[in-house]
């Protein structure tokens, strides 16, 4: 059975700068694609940075999908790649925000959402409602995919009820700076209790608020991180994951600073 490619996307988002942000990913996802990557996933907030509300408002996110979110929906299509893409969005009918993670299939279709449970109730996340449920994700090859927004591998029981739902892998995306409220032990408590892998693609350079300059990426399974990984400035670490074994391939990566 062969390897699936996988990019994880260590973004230096700029903090509410939405046109360097949006040119970013769309170039990060463009390279990552020319690496062979059939998916691509990206870190929490990658379009508005973490400490946005205050600079640009909310008055600008809308509905999903909105011109942006169509426009990646067709990049997916076009480069044949699976995109988990981090992006906030107005629920249509009660008009609430959330931080979200989209699924974007190979064919350009948004085939699942995650809505981030837990949030900040002040500060720099006051702006986004918690989301109030957990799905599992037929995302190919796999049956089902657990999706996580940063904090919420603090609670054991989202972990859980995605595992009880069938999934087999667990994808995170993260905003999550090294410090006194940086993880500690989450994910791996994660992956212990619930015997299933986890991919969590965190962000990197300062922000207004927090530095996460040192912030990491990770692969982590059956409690151990398999990798841990790094970097000043916005790079694309490009991994295998064998389906067979359902693990790494291979320790080695791809590392493409942009």
């Amino acid at each position: 059975m062969p390897a699936l490619h996988i990019a994880l996307l260590h973004l230096a988002p700029l903090p509410g700068d939405l046109t360097h942000n949006r040119r970013l990913v769309e170039t990060a996802v463009t390279r990552a694609a020319g690496l062979g990557a059939t998916w691509i996933i990206t870190p929490e907030l990658c379009l508005t940075g973490y400490t946005f509300a205050d600079r640009i408002g909310t008055d600008w996110i809308l509905p999903q999908p909105d011109p942006w979110m169509t426009h990646m929906c067709r990049l997916a299509a076009q480069l044949r790649v699976t995109l988990f893409l981090s992006h906030p969005e107005r629920d249509r009918r009660s008009g609430k925000l959330y931080n979200s993670l989209f699924v974007i299939d190979a064919d350009g279709a948004i085939i699942g959402t995650h809505r981030k449970i837990h949030t900040l109730r002040v500060g720099s996340e006051a702006w986004s409602n918690p989301g109030e449920q957990v799905a599992v994700i037929p995302v190919p090859p796999f049956g089902g995919v657990g999706t996580l927004i940063c904090a919420d591998a603090y609670s054991p029981e989202i972990c859980r009820s995605l595992q009880a739902q069938g999934a087999q892998l667990l994808v995170s995306a993260a905003a999550w700076a090294p410090g006194l409220h940086g993880p500690n032990g989450e994910w791996e408590r994660c992956t212990r209790d619930t015997g299933l892998p986890l991919l969590v693609c965190n962000r990197t350079g300062p922000d207004r608020t927090l530095n996460f300059t040192e912030a990491e990426t990770v692969v982590v399974k059956d409690g151990q991180r398999l990798l841990s990984l790094s970097s000043e400035r916005s790079t694309i670490f490009a991994v295998k994951w064998d389906l067979r074994t359902q693990t790494l391939a291979s320790r080695e990566y791809q590392r493409v600073d942009l």
